[in-house]
């Protein structure tokens, strides 16, 4: 295997971080798999596909989530090549998910090129469908959460999700990195399949999936701005408490959405005058004010929660998919936590068939912070629900992609269901999203305030929301059997 080969995949890989948030260079996530799938059409031994994949993952993993660098270091006080090291190992396990697919791609290629690019969608649907779930899975940038708005393929979204979305994007790489070094007369048919889905794509994003319910409502989205460092400092818990009642009390407004962690200790732990002080505050005028805390069972389980307090009946949901190093230690990593000091690590998973809460007449489904990148998950919810919230605090990554990607991530989520989605963040990225994925209104990252905005919930199913993933599953299994059948008609 030459290396400069490795390495073009290794920069194909790094290049399609430019496809996503902030720079939404979206073309860029189709050129990167040209090249990747160009040169495993090079490649005449699976061995070599599984290493070009890597190579490709590497470039992709190591430069798109560098941000986790920032929570091990900086926060959790983990010794800088330690945390750099974790960096490239959880890299290189992300990398075996492209890796695998380019070795079963070099083991049932045909030379065809439609043939071949339909196998490159299938195998990369799959292989990216498993790495959302396995091992409780990180579907952070699936390829298919680059093409947001303006994105023609974002028209696909409420039909096939973002692994349906993936599945395109992979085709039309995957056909352009085949044909392309056959000559530019060999185009012609890539070109004419590229018009066909990207004018599919422009046609869908004109399709109405959902209807608007109930009256606007009021919404303030709070952003605290509290430093990570700053956060958990014993003498400054009471500042911050307060911060959170000058807040509410100078934004009024139907729902008021402070961020995951607003108050960060125990429930069982504050002074007793201060939910109810928070709760008569959101209470003036017939509010609500949704609040990120923690809290304890009787069993003493730890939960990641959010909790209504106001004029409505006092509503809550506790997080459900935890994250594994920071919010929970998985078996045989307790060297994890000797290396790094993470505060509230011993959490417990919430119930997964939790109520939405019910408010200013919507019912609202929320989710906190990661949790909103699982979209199968979020789909069971949404389908009752007329409004997506999510709660977060990204001060863990600093200033760095995290933000951006994550917002990004909401579009899609609120375009998959046809759902607006509220964002109320620590330090960003705040923000209200309308049901096809545009930002209506964001606050700038960094800075403390309130984005209030109008919210009109929406009713109604895409066709998501009614499938989910099964369609996006159901089109790679489709991409893969003219592979397949031509390998069981040669071997026959």
């Amino acid at each position: 295997m030459r290396p400069r080969l490795l390495a073009a995949a290794m920069l194909a890989g790094a290049a399609s971080v430019l496809a996503f948030a902030p720079f939404q260079l979206f073309p860029a996530a189709l050129f990167s798999l040209a090249v990747l799938f160009g040169l495993l059409a090079r490649a005449t031994r699976s061995g070599e596909g599984f290493a070009i994949g890597l190579a490709w993952g590497l470039g992709a993993f190591v430069a798109g989530v560098s941000w986790l660098y920032v929570a091990l270091n900086r926060f959790g006080g983990m010794p800088g090549p330690v945390a750099a090291l974790c960096i490239f190992l959880f890299a290189a396990y992300l990398a075996l998910w492209p890796a695998l697919a380019g070795a079963a791609f070099v083991r049932f290629k045909s030379g065809r090129a439609w043939r071949d690019g339909l196998l490159a969608g299938g195998l990369w649907t799959l292989t990216e469908w498993l790495r959302g779930w396995v091992l409780t899975g990180f579907p952070w940038l699936a390829i298919g959460y680059s093409q947001t708005p303006p994105s023609p393929l974002a028209g696909y979204l409420p039909l096939l999700g973002v692994y349906g979305v993936s599945a395109l994007v992979a085709i039309l790489g995957a056909g352009l990195g085949i044909m392309l070094p056959k000559g530019a007369g060999r185009l012609m048919p890539w070109s004419v399949a590229c018009a066909l889905v990207l004018g599919g794509g422009v046609v869908l994003r004109g399709q109405t999936w959902t209807v608007p319910t109930g009256a606007p409502v009021s919404v303030a989205l709070v952003q605290t701005n509290v430093a990570q460092d700053l956060k958990w400092a014993p003498l400054r818990l009471r500042e911050w408490l307060d911060l959170n009642l000058q807040l509410v009390r100078r934004h009024p407004a139907q729902i008021v959405v402070l961020p995951e962690s607003a108050v960060p200790m125990l429930a069982d732990r504050l002074p007793e005058d201060y939910l109810p002080q928070l709760a008569a505050i959101a209470a003036r005028g017939g509010g609500d004010a949704i609040v990120g805390l923690f809290v304890r069972d009787p069993e003493g389980r730890i939960f990641n929660a959010a909790q209504s307090l106001g004029a409505s009946p006092p509503q809550a949901y506790a997080k459900q998919h935890l994250v594994p190093f920071g919010e929970y230690s998985p078996p045989a990593f307790g060297w994890f936590y000797r290396l790094a000091r993470i505060p509230m690590s011993d959490q417990s998973p919430g119930a997964p068939d939790q109520p939405l809460m019910a408010l200013a007449g919507q019912r609202l489904a929320l989710n906190i912070c990661y949790e909103d990148a699982f979209g199968d998950e979020i789909r069971r919810r949404a389908g009752d629900a007329t409004v997506l919230v999510n709660l977060s605090n990204l001060a863990w990554y600093g200033d760095s992609f995290a933000q951006p990607q994550h917002l990004q991530i909401a579009r899609v989520r609120a375009i998959e269901s046809g759902r607006p989605m509220l964002r109320a963040t620590n330090t960003g990225m705040t923000a209200s999203i309308d049901p096809t994925g545009r930002v209506d209104a964001v606050l700038p990252p960094f800075t403390r305030g309130v984005l209030e905005v109008s919210v009109q919930g929406m009713r109604g199913e895409t066709p998501y929301l009614r499938w989910g993933d099964r369609l996006a599953l159901g089109l790679a299994v489709v991409c893969l059997v003219p592979a397949l059948m031509r390998r069981r008609a040669v071997t026959g």
